[in-house]
């Protein structure tokens, strides 16, 4: 089987095992994806849907969390860990919201690769949630299962296996893909025990069973 067919094969039945592919971040607005995807770096989704509660009861919209200091940001993110450079990029983040986009969120891959402590799956997240565009979100879930099935052979960098996934992965399928991918490494396909294959819906087209 190749590459594009095992892609194609493997999008299909996680769509059958995960019909509903939301992302585990909470957020009404586009800006409070922004705000918890930079605090989800190294700590649990759960843990950034608890913390940003308080944020947003304390400084509710973009302009109130552009002005508010720094040090009273990072008190409230803490428990994310990393306070002070998550506070920071937060605080950065949303002055530009506020000063040159309006507080809008900008619809432009590129541009939002420009605000502080946006990469490149952050931005792809944006764009695949928000806006309904195209995008590869490549996080560890995605990029440990890619491997593991053989999607890609052992390419660990995040932005070449999204390019490696750009051309396998049909385009508006990336972005759902991709949170599938999430509950399938959590639930069945993990990293911290030995992966559950036996109730795997890919178990006889994984690369990991075939080698």
């Amino acid at each position: 089987m190749t590459k594009e067919k095992l892609a194609l094969e493997i999008v299909e039945r996680l769509k059958k095992e995960y019909p509903l592919a939301e992302c585990s971040l909470d957020y009404d607005e586009a800006w409070k994806l922004l705000v918890s995807v930079r605090l989800a770096a190294q700590c649990t989704d759960a843990r950034v849907n608890v913390v940003v509660q308080d944020l947003y009861a304390k400084y509710p919209d973009v302009r109130s969390l552009a002005e508010a200091p720094v040090e009273e940001i990072e008190a409230i993110v803490k428990p994310c860990g990393l306070g002070h450079s998550k506070a920071r990029d937060i605080s950065a983040c949303m002055k530009i919201l506020w000063e040159q986009y309006g507080g809008k969120v900008p619809d432009d891959f590129e541009k939002l690769l420009e605000l502080p402590g946006v990469g490149r799956k952050s931005a792809n997240l944006i764009m695949g949630d928000v806006f309904g565009k195209p995008a590869i979100v490549t996080d560890t879930h995605c990029i440990r299962l890619v491997n593991r099935m053989g999607l890609v052979d052992h390419i660990k960098d995040p932005k070449k296996v999204e390019m490696a996934l750009w051309k396998l992965i049909p385009p508006e399928e990336g972005s759902d893909f991709c949170h599938r991918l999430v509950h399938h490494g959590r639930e069945v396909c993990t990293a911290r025990t030995k992966p559950y294959c036996d109730k795997c819906v890919l178990n006889d087209i994984c690369k990991q069973n075939l080698s």
